[in-house]
């Protein structure tokens, strides 16, 4: 990794983190959710050296703002305008869910175990999903939280059926609940915050999906 890349790398994720910062404690009001916010408040703030990565998901991000609400518009576009110096990933494998799916989808950790800012407490990070993507039931020991940033995809938790969430709302699945989503014709942006449990745990798959 050069200096130069690094040095991108921190500029990226520190101006990300900020914002980020700013719209959990904006949005995560409730009390129920102290525990998220508070882990993110108390995250290193000097963010530590990170390899940025594209992913073919992230084409996405252009115009992504266009899909997000007024509250959240601010921190789609600064992903957007940062994206090429972050540390994009994904955690499953073409035989897990196919490379359709892989083509659509990524997450970026901004704090937690393995992204720029050091945490035991919290993972927190972004999710995107192209459009017209799958993403079938899955689940995993950490308790989530999500923050719909831009796009209204279908949302599924347990043994429900599929609901529209726009942006703005705020979803949570308890440990081991199965959730899956399915978006549009527009891509889903969403941060998210997994606490408890193995943070760093790749999601099972319902192959009965």
């Amino acid at each position: 990794m050069s200096a130069e890349t690094s040095e991108a790398t921190a500029v990226a994720a520190q101006a990300l983190f900020a914002a980020t910062r700013t719209l959990a404690e904006a949005a995560l009001v409730d009390p129920r959710w102290d525990a998220p916010r508070t882990a993110l408040l108390r995250a290193r703030e000097t963010p530590r050296p990170n390899q940025a990565q594209t992913l073919p998901v992230t084409r996405w991000l252009d115009g992504i703002e266009r899909h997000a609400a007024l509250p959240t518009r601010g921190l789609c576009a600064a992903l957007a305008e940062w994206s090429a110096d972050l540390p994009w990933r994904q955690t499953y494998q073409a035989e897990d869910l196919g490379e359709t799916f892989l083509e659509r989808y990524g997450y970026m950790e901004l704090a937690g175990q393995r992204g720029p800012f050091a945490s035991d407490d919290i993972a927190c990070g972004f999710l995107l999903l192209g459009p017209d993507i799958y993403y079938q039931r899955h689940r995993h020991e950490a308790e989530e939280i999500y923050i719909v940033l831009a796009g209204t995809a279908h949302w599924l938790k347990g043994e429900g059926a599929f609901v529209p969430q726009p942006p703005g709302n705020i979803i949570h699945h308890p440990s081991w609940c199965w959730h899956a989503m399915r978006t549009g014709d527009q891509p889903l942006l969403a941060l998210y915050f997994w606490q408890g449990g193995d943070l760093t745990q790749k999601s099972q798959i319902d192959d009965a999906d």
